[in-house]
């Protein structure tokens, strides 16, 4: 520390300094700040002292106090580590709609899962001594681009935003975080509320079931569940973090959940007549939302509560006759959905959160499978792909959408996306000759060239795992397999799931 300044004019000195030197903390504006100000808002991060400072041997600023003290997420995010590691020991990674990164290491517990959104101020763990430390403290880095060795200073980038450490943190409740959809289709992931990863595929004979037996580890063996046989699939979670299964057939809708979050599974119950795909959904209230597709058009049944009983079956008014469906999330909250079949692409929108539903309005021309996904900043992107290849069409604006343009890829591919740990979306295609996959260039970027992934197949499904690296379920008619980030950037090979077969998928 400079002799004869208080942390809190240091502070204001770095600021200051700051604006002379944007090459070195430039970031694109958010939201308004407080008082004016043109950066995102911000939060104070924890109640405590700065026991040490940012300098050339410390990329961060540690700020101490008791263990159990809650840590709050500096700025509206999305989680992309939520997980262990030897130096920090439970750590997070929150990446921000401006592009920069904040990072929370040392916790004693984490609240928030990888894909979760978060709000300026909501708390995400509480403070520990875990990993390389030597008193329970958070240590708290603000990264500007996560391939430079060093980030900012954590001191400058919350005075910007008009917290001054130490500072005390906001009360009272706080948005809960967005729930995205997760991918239907024949193979479905999604984790528990423990974080463990939970598989389902749906062979001739029924609906198998394989799960990690520790979040972000081994495998389980399949497990033969019955059910209806080779239904389309679709899984969501309760409000209180309870899984529940879709399955449909051409002559059976059929549902199970877990009695407990992260617990075992009820049985078979019916939950309507057959169809030909579906999708589900969780409303800004924490309602699921199902939507079937038929010889008619698409249907929609919703919870009438948070873990609650469901509403009767009822009609959208259209949509695309036995068409394959995929949902995702507004950055408000709103859920929309996506149906293409052969001929015809629609798209349907709820027009307030937890709301009444707009018309079908036309998207585009037919295709054979679709991938819906966000982008860091939450504009939504689709891709669709069909006899020339993959395609894709983004929002440009909240309720704007730019053309469709070309992409490459194989033809009449099965999708799957997912993103990446700092916030990329990555995209996977299968057809029965070939596996590739296409990844944005950088947060909110164009994509690169697709690369090979693997051999052909019959379905594919990504997720991610509780400490943001991605795994990619893939099947064929002797069996569903698996390929997993063994890094950010490195991938183990394709292998069977707990290296048996599993259900084969024609």
């Amino acid at each position: 520390m400079l002799p004869g300044l208080s942390r809190r004019v240091l502070s204001r000195v770095l600021a200051a300094a700051a604006a002379l030197l944007p090459v070195l903390v430039a970031a694109t504006p958010a939201t308004a700040g407080p008082a004016g100000a043109t950066g995102p808002v911000l939060a104070c991060p924890t109640a405590g002292f700065v026991s040490q400072p940012f300098h050339a041997g410390h990329n961060g600023v540690d700020i101490a106090n008791d263990v159990g003290t809650p840590i709050h997420a500096v700025a509206d995010g999305e989680v992309t580590i939520s997980g262990y590691t030897g130096d920090y020991g439970q750590w997070i990674r929150v990446r921000h709609p401006d592009g920069r990164t904040s990072e929370y290491g040392h916790m004693s517990r984490r609240d928030v899962s990888v894909g979760d959104r978060v709000t300026a101020g909501q708390q995400i763990a509480l403070m520990g001594a875990e990993g390389n430390s030597d008193g329970s403290h958070l240590h708290l880095r603000i990264w500007g681009d996560l391939s430079y060795s060093y980030g900012i200073d954590p001191e400058v980038y919350l005075a910007e935003g008009g917290v001054i450490l130490p500072c005390v943190p906001g009360s009272g409740p706080r948005p809960a975080p967005l729930v995205y959809p997760a991918e239907s289709g024949r193979v479905v992931s999604a984790r528990s509320a423990d974080g463990r990863l939970e598989v389902f595929s749906a062979g001739a004979d029924g609906v198998h079931h394989a799960w990690q037996r520790e979040a972000n580890r081994d495998w389980s063996e399949w497990e033969a569940l019955g059910g209806p046989g080779d239904a389309q699939l679709a899984i969501a979670p309760n409000a209180d973090g309870r899984l529940e299964l879709f399955a449909i057939d051409g002559s059976t809708f059929r549902h199970r959940y877990q009695l407990s979050p992260s617990g075992g599974w009820s049985g078979w119950e019916d939950f309507g007549g057959g169809g030909h795909d579906i999708a589900a959904g969780v409303n800004a209230d924490g309602r699921i939302e199902v939507f079937a597709s038929g010889p008619a058009g698409v249907f929609h049944r919703y919870q009438l509560a948070p873990n609650g009983g469901w509403s009767v079956w009822e009609a959208t008014g259209g949509g695309p006759a036995a068409g394959r469906i995929e949902m995702e999330k507004s950055p408000d909250g709103r859920l929309e959905v996506f149906a293409l079949n052969g001929s015809s692409f629609q798209h349907l929108y709820q027009t307030a959160p937890n709301g009444g539903w707009s018309a079908w309005d036309d998207f585009g021309g037919g295709g054979h499978d679709l991938t819906v996904d966000h982008n860091a900043d939450g504009r939504i992107e689709v891709f669709a792909s069909g006899p020339i290849g993959v395609f894709h069409k983004y929002q440009t604006g909240p309720t704007s959408w730019s053309g469709w343009e070309g992409t490459g890829g194989p033809a009449d591919a099965q999708l799957s996306s997912e993103r990446t740990a700092d916030g990329r979306v990555e995209v996977f295609a299968m057809n029965g000759r070939t596996a590739v996959h296409t990844w944005q260039t950088g947060v909110n970027a164009p994509y690169g060239a697709w690369e090979p992934f693997g051999g052909g197949g019959t379905e594919v499904t990504a997720t991610s795992n509780a400490d943001g690296r991605i795994e990619v379920f893939g099947t064929n008619p002797t069996g569903t397999y698996h390929i997993w980030q063994t890094g950010f950037a490195a991938w183990s090979p394709w292998g069977w799931v707990n290296g048996t077969a599993g259900p084969g998928l024609d």
